[in-house]
């Protein structure tokens, strides 16, 4: 059926046109995926309980409606790979009998998941750097090298709100306060579909709120907590992003599997906000609701649940969507008008990419560079603008260069030590020991070498990341004693499934140093040498010991390909740090779960004798220059669906050039229901040279104040409401007051979300 046949009004109703000449086979085929997916490459949880096979005659024979991760489960040329995927897209286009091109999806949280593919600083690092315009750039790029090799839809941004830094996904996420997640994630779904790729928002909802940090545990949040916290990013994404996919997540919210629950699929995702693109499951997730949540007694009940609810696609395969749900809608059990409302979606959406007009008669690329230039250019800037200086006695940075330097650490000359769990290198070559990853990578101890030349660096491993082996003790402490400072660099590997110490199902029941890394810590320090230490972590660990007896420490959020020599710029002074904490620093694992953004009572107190204050907080970063903040001010008096304009002075008054981040906060000081004590409203990275002012102006929609009433209706209420900037969210360096006067103003998807920040000349 081509255009030529169709009226204009046709052509905008083509997807339906086709739906009406599909067979029920033909229609199951457009809503799932198939996922050539190999033997012994698990990346997905629960991958080998599923034993049906399909080979992709088969799988085509009615159709397809996505190739499932043709370049992510297992290194290929990505040359010779574009060869087989547009043959198969030939054959869908002339051997099927309606002529449906494939939809491919990939992963690319950290950059497109291929071999040989720039990887960029893990989500949790977009945080700490508070740029959303730099992550918009890196968004854009990864689209790019998509498009490039056939692929139609991202599976990222994860807007999971970090709750508690045991669960192992935490490295996927992007802050513990949801504006920051809302507009960073935002900026990734802008810059990923302005390259023609689709975003998929993942995962909806509640999944990092899961019972004592487990993967799929269950999450018992309350419904005020999902509306102000866990819902926040994704209204974002959705309504100023949007954001073409989403993907529901596999845990329950009390008692009930989002994946087959309508209120949140059907309820907030289309009837409040207005979503029309399709949700796709996460990976077996509909199958799940049989196998794990146990609330459908087979897998076509399974596949009735999961469409009521709102799932239109199931990924990876079509286990549960193909013969078990053919079965149920021939018996009767599942209304067909289900899958009819699945597939157009899943049609439109097609159309939207220009798949329904394809032919791919054209050539695939043979030649493509997924690790140009520009990949490397973002690549470096977003590490060095990630790396946190949590502490200095004035040792960092290196730049007069002491003589000799030990460096030592099972991260200090580790490749895989600068990836994230959902990075090609921890992801995929895991299960491919001795493949390289065919991009450059300098590690810190490399990239040391070459920031300070003139010095006589020495390395020593001293032990692993995860085990207890101690026999490198002596040679560190050996290397640490001869040296004018110790540059040590722990933390952890990112893995599946238990094969790393964070990652995806690699969850903490502490949140100690995995392993002897502690002990090797202990025993350079006994040495007397001033010791920099260097956390290259997925998630914050308790490391207040560290913070007063070394010199200096440095945390780096897995910063990719580039980032051993953004850590070896910051440590030699040629980089000055900027990032900031996007994450409270925690104290202990027992104080967890935590917030910055909790109540009076979820602080430190007379109530109870144990402290709940993170070590470090929320926004807490240093720097080679010093900034102050002064002379803040607003209106005294705001209406209730107005706009707080407020005006701060920050001066850089070190002796160096330096990005600060600008962070205005809020505390509602008597609600109707119980308000956080500190709430980020509005941030704005700002270069200045020595010396240099600048007026940083700050105009926040009241809506950034809002929250879910004793009846769960979105208000803005009227009352006095404090605002201070400061260098973290616990530090009031200028502050002010303004009223809200009005009535209660009920928010609507109409109302603005984004604060705007402006910078003028002082």
């Amino acid at each position: 059926m081509t255009d030529l046949q169709l009226s204009p009004d046709q052509v905008a109703d083509r997807p339906r046109l086709l739906l009406e000449r599909m067979t029920l086979e033909e229609k199951l085929a457009q809503i799932v995926g198939f996922w050539e997916k190999g033997d012994g490459e698990t990346v997905a949880p629960l991958q080998g309980e599923f034993t049906v096979e399909r080979g992709l005659d088969t799988a085509t024979l009615n159709g397809l409606g996505h190739v499932t991760r043709a370049y992510g489960t297992r290194p290929v040329d990505v040359v010779e790979r574009a060869r087989t995927l547009w043959e198969q897209q030939r054959k869908l286009v002339r051997e099927t009998r309606l002529g449906i091109p494939a939809l491919v999806h990939e992963e690319c949280l950290t950059g497109l998941n291929a071999w040989r593919a720039a990887t960029f600083p893990t989500p949790l690092a977009w945080g700490a750097s508070f740029d959303p315009e730099l992550v918009t750039e890196m968004g854009a790029v990864i689209g790019g090298s998509m498009r490039e090799l056939g692929i139609h839809q991202g599976l990222a941004p994860v807007l999971d709100v970090i709750r508690d830094p045991r669960w192992g996904r935490v490295d996927e996420c992007i802050a513990e306060d949801p504006y920051v997640v809302g507009t960073l994630g935002t900026s990734y779904v802008r810059g990923l579909q302005s390259a023609g790729v689709h975003a998929t928002l993942k995962h909806f909802v509640g999944y990092s709120a899961s019972q004592a940090g487990r993967n799929f545990a269950p999450v018992h949040a309350g419904p005020r907590e999902v509306e102000d916290v866990l819902l926040v990013p994704f209204e974002m994404a959705l309504l100023d992003g949007k954001a073409a996919s989403v993907m529901s997540s596999y845990n329950e919210i009390d008692g009930i599997p989002v994946a087959a629950d309508p209120r949140f699929l059907t309820g907030i995702l289309r009837d409040r906000w207005g979503f029309e693109g399709p949700v796709v499951a996460d990976y077996f997730g509909v199958a799940f609701l049989q196998i794990l949540h146990g609330i459908a007694a087979d897998l076509g009940e399974a596949a009735g649940q999961a469409l009521a609810a709102g799932v239109d696609i199931e990924l990876p395969t079509g286990d549960a969507y193909l013969t078990p749900l053919a079965e149920a809608v021939r018996a009767g059990k599942v209304d067909e008008a289900l899958v009819d409302r699945a597939v157009l979606r899943a049609l439109v959406q097609k159309q939207q990419l220009g798949l329904l007009d394809a032919t791919f008669e054209d050539e695939p690329p043979s030649k493509v560079d997924l690790d140009g230039p520009e990949h490397r250019r973002i690549a470096a800037r977003l590490a060095e603008e990630s790396v946190v200086l949590l502490s200095n006695d004035g040792t960092l940075p290196l730049a007069a260069g002491p003589a000799t330097v030990a460096v030592i650490g099972p991260n200090a000359d580790r490749e895989a030590a600068l990836f994230g769990c959902y990075s090609f290198v921890n992801h995929v070559l895991a299960h491919h020991p001795g493949v390289e990853s065919g991009i450059d990578v300098p590690t810190v101890w490399q990239a040391l070498a070459a920031e300070l030349p003139a010095a006589d660096l020495v390395f020593a491993q001293g032990c692993a990341v995860d085990d207890d082996d101690r026999s490198g003790f002596d040679e560190a402490v050996a290397a640490a004693a001869r040296a004018e400072v110790a540059v040590l660099v722990v933390g952890d590997h990112a893995g599946l499934f238990g094969r790393g110490t964070v990652g995806e199902g690699c969850d903490r029941d502490d949140l100690e140093l995995p392993g002897v890394q502690r002990e090797l810590v202990e025993a350079v320090l006994a040495t007397g040498t001033p010791v920099v230490l260097v956390l290259i972590t997925g998630r914050p660990y308790a490391v207040d010991w560290a913070l007063d007896r070394c010199a200096a420490v440095l945390q780096a959020f897995f910063p990719g390909e580039e980032g051993g020599n953004a850590i070896a710029g910051v440590l030699s002074g040629r980089v000055n740090p900027s990032g900031h904490l996007p994450v409270s620093m925690p104290r202990s694992a027992g104080a967890q779960p935590f917030s910055y953004l909790h109540p009076q009572l979820g602080g430190d107190g007379d109530v109870t004798n144990l402290r709940s204050t993170p070590a470090l907080p929320f926004g807490h970063g240093l720097s080679y220059t010093t900034f102050t903040h002064t002379d803040l001010t607003a209106a005294p008096e705001v209406r209730s669906d107005g706009e707080v304009v407020a005006r701060v002075t920050v001066t850089n008054t070190g002796q160096r050039a330096g990005d600060d981040v600008v962070q205005l906060y809020g505390r509602d000081v008597v609600g109707s229901v119980t308000r956080p004590v500190a709430q980020l409203l509005a941030y704005r990275r700002v270069h200045l040279e020595p010396g240099q002012s600048a007026v940083v102006e700050l105009t926040v929609p009241t809506t950034r104040l809002a929250f879910a009433d004793r009846d769960l209706q979105r208000i803005v209420e009227p009352g006095r409401v404090e605002l201070w900037v400061g260098p973290s969210c616990s530090a009031r360096e200028t502050e002010t007051a303004v009223t809200v006067v009005g009535d209660v103003h009920y928010v609507t998807i109409a109302d603005e979300r984004w604060s705007r920040a402006e910078v003028l000349p002082a």
